[in-house]
């Protein structure tokens, strides 16, 4: 696609003024900020981290700011040298819990569980750095019906871990109550009629101003508390492997495949952030761009486990931001990583997030695992779905929603089988990663029958 700046107020290497830059920046952040901070909310609220929860989630915002500035500038080939914005991963969250349970199952309190959880994620990223630099060779193996395939079955696999939220949280005493039903609701509700409006600014924001409103509820119905604001420290110091490092085969498999999808995605995410960033979609400029991008999500992923965060990607939300405000100068995204260092910077912000109540959390991640749902099918739509690919489709979502929905169909395998493929998002990527590689594909002038209702057969030809 040739480069056509008139489209855009500020093209890809214009320098805006502070005004303008702060203002495009601030889009940017709101469209991100609750995508960054809520993996690490879930995590630790259903592995039980408690007080370490505010560090965390400062180690998120300031880890994210860090890899978006990387990605904005691209020292030595490392990024796209666009506004990528950078944030926690919600495809690695089921892995992620996997593995803490893991380290909770062999007795292991807080510390033990981050060990670990830290320790496979940050060996992992070594998997989605050397494949950046087999992309074109990749793309045999993980074509679009894969990626629908895995991206359909995170978002799937997800929507319990927020209808669980909404209801009250894992084991709450008050689990399903009809306040925690209400409040969770008010929020859902609150998105969608705010995601609907005309106004682009709001549609933007709906989330953020969703969680607003259900905060608000919440307080007015006395289930915010500030107390632990008081222990917490001025500032967030990173400190390397606070937890220390551990590593388990068990949890380390799932993590890994969720790399190999995730370089796919990002590729995906890269090819949107230039076409509305009016930069050219095929040639050598190109490609040398997508392999920095992931490159620099790998080893962003990698610098996140260092300082005690989850696995970074690309936030594909902030394309649309791109797309909004006309500003894709990648002098932008040096603003957009300060903003989100100096927010990770304070832990009372963490703080602050912590005492989000589980139904309100829990009515906006409703929406987006559904979203992540959504984005699956959409992807699967765009495909010729043929006897084969239905065939593909059918294997995988039956075999990993299936050990989802039946966890007990494991209980006599060895540990390490439960905990490879008692995921779904594991066993179903694996099946269409197989199944893809050795199912031949159907001559493209095949007929296939179709019976209609009455029984009379009818003739389509497979394009």
């Amino acid at each position: 696609m040739p480069a056509r700046p008139s489209d855009l107020l500020y093209p890809l290497d214009s320098r805006p003024g502070i005004a303008e830059s702060s203002f495009a920046a601030i889009q940017h952040v709101l469209a991100s900020f609750v995508g960054i901070i809520t993996p690490t909310l879930i995590v630790g609220g259903v592995l039980g981290l408690g007080e370490h929860i505010p560090y965390l989630i400062s180690m998120a915002l300031m880890v994210s700011g860090v890899a978006t500035f990387l990605q904005a500038r691209a020292p030595f080939g490392v990024g796209t040298g666009m506004i990528c914005v950078q944030g926690t991963s919600f495809a690695f969250l089921s892995s992620v819990l996997a593995a803490g349970f893991i380290a909770k199952g062999k007795g292991g309190g807080p510390e033990e569980i981050l060990s670990l959880i830290f320790g496979v994620c940050f060996l992992g990223a070594f998997v989605e750095i050397a494949l950046s630099q087999f992309l074109h060779k990749l793309k045999a193996v993980i074509t679009p019906l894969v990626t629908g395939i895995v991206i359909t079955a995170i978002g799937i696999s997800l929507i319990k871990v927020g209808m669980t939220d909404l209801a009250g949280g894992f084991k709450a005493p008050d689990f399903g109550s009809p306040e925690n039903l209400m409040l969770g609701g008010l929020v859902l509700v609150s998105i969608i009629v705010l995601n609907r409006s005309s106004n682009s600014w709001i549609r933007l924001s709906s989330i953020v101003l969703g969680l607003v409103i259900g905060f608000v509820v919440a307080a007015f119905m006395g289930k915010i508390s500030f107390n632990n604001l008081a222990t917490l420290p001025m500032i967030a110091i990173p400190v390397p492997f606070k937890y220390g490092f551990s590593f388990d085969w068990a949890a380390f498999l799932p993590i890994a495949v969720i790399y190999l999808i995730t370089t796919i995605e990002s590729t995906g995410d890269i090819t949107a952030n230039s076409i509305v960033s009016r930069q050219p979609i095929q040639g050598e400029l190109y490609m040398k761009r997508v392999k920095g991008g992931v490159l620099a999500d790998g080893l962003n992923s990698m610098l996140a486990a260092l300082f005690n965060s989850m696995p970074n990607t690309t936030f594909s939300q902030n394309n649309g931001v791109i797309q909004l405000t006309g500003v894709a100068s990648r002098h932008v995204g040096y603003y957009i990583a300060a903003m989100l260092f100096v927010l990770g910077l304070f832990p009372v912000i963490g703080g602050i997030l912590q005492n989000i109540p589980k139904p309100v959390l829990g009515g906006a991640t409703l929406v987006m695992f559904g979203t992540v749902a959504a984005a699956g099918i959409k992807i699967l739509a765009t495909e010729h779905l043929d006897r084969r690919s239905l065939l593909i489709m059918a294997v995988s979502f039956g075999t990993g929603l299936g050990a989802l929905m039946v966890p007990e169909v494991l209980a006599q395998m060895p540990k390490v089988v439960q905990s490879v493929f008692g995921s779904a998002i594991t066993t179903a990527g694996l099946s269409a990663i197989i199944l893809n590689a050795i199912l031949p594909k159907e001559a493209a002038n095949e007929e296939e029958i179709i019976v209609s209702s009455e029984e009379a057969p009818v003739y389509k030809a497979a394009s």
